[in-house]
């Protein structure tokens, strides 16, 4: 599934959900997490950010990090932004 990831005020980036699924972070340890569903986090990570600056929103409302992607558009906003 192809997805798109709008990081308000910021860019926007065209993600294969597929190849998102394939990327993770190298620590599951068992087939079954291996074979998870991405979830948002995992998108946030393709793009670089923290699930601690950000807030996620799927049709204007937000949605667990951990719940798997269902949407073929999401909606980042920074809640931390400069220095």
């Amino acid at each position: 599934m192809h997805v798109t990831v709008d990081v308000k005020g910021e860019d926007t980036y065209e993600l294969e959900l597929e190849a998102v699924a394939g990327a993770g972070d190298g620590s599951a340890t068992n087939s079954d997490t291996a074979d998870a569903p991405p979830t948002y986090a995992d998108l946030l990570r393709e793009v670089d950010l923290s699930p601690h600056e950000v807030s996620v929103l799927v049709d204007g409302r937000p949605v667990p990090e951990d719940q798997p992607v269902e949407s073929d558009h999401v909606t980042v906003l920074r809640l931390i932004k400069g220095g």
